[in-house]
């Protein structure tokens, strides 16, 4: 039996397949799952995705389940606590900005009703489907990432980089960036 095409990104490991297969690139719309990426994606910055996702499930336990209801709440001394932990990368910006984003995630969801409703009404509820023949040809920024990235940086977001918001939006589904050559690429329609 032959193995699937993939991505070249995901070879490295099983779970790494597993999460290309699994999760990336699939339209994700659950509030919940949409703050815990922003997070982890902020958290990726000048790290392997490989590293944040071995720590995925300390950040779980670390930042109660990724609640930003819970998180906004924080008080600077669980902050610093959560520095102690080694189930997380143990960045003094990066765990303080969580509370951060979790305050501002709840303005928007004020605002919008969702942050499902915010972030997928850049691309009028549908997918980006690009066509890539290679990883070589996708852009690790695009104008959508950088309007957003301001828009986020302008509601009080830190770690939102253009970059890393591609990232996001790939991760999250809002665009499909699977290589044509993929078992996971659309093979007619959107994603």
């Amino acid at each position: 039996m032959s193995e699937k095409l993939r991505c070249g990104w995901c070879l490295g490991s099983d779970a790494y397949k597993a999460y290309h297969d699994t999760e990336w690139g699939r339209p994700q719309h659950d509030d919940r799952v949409l703050f815990e990426f922003l997070i982890l994606e902020g958290a990726q910055a000048g790290l392997s995705w490989s590293t944040i996702l071995g720590k995925r499930d300390g950040y779980r336990r670390v930042f109660a389940g990724f609640d930003p209801a819970v998180l906004a709440r924080w008080s600077d001394a669980k902050l610093e606590k959560a520095l102690l932990d080694p189930g997380i990368v143990r960045n003094r910006l990066k765990v303080w900005s969580v509370r951060t984003n979790a305050r501002a995630f709840l303005e928007v969801q004020r605002e919008f009703g969702s942050f499902e409703r915010y972030l997928w009404a850049w691309v009028e509820g549908k997918p980006v489907l690009n066509a890539w023949d290679g990883l070589r040809e996708v852009p690790a920024r695009t104008d959508l990432s950088d309007r957003i990235s301001k828009d986020l940086l302008k509601r009080g977001f830190k770690f939102v980089g253009s970059t890393i918001v591609y990232a996001y939006l790939q991760a999250m589904g809002v665009v499909n960036d699977h290589i044509r050559s993929c078992h996971r690429y659309p093979r007619s329609g959107r994603s």
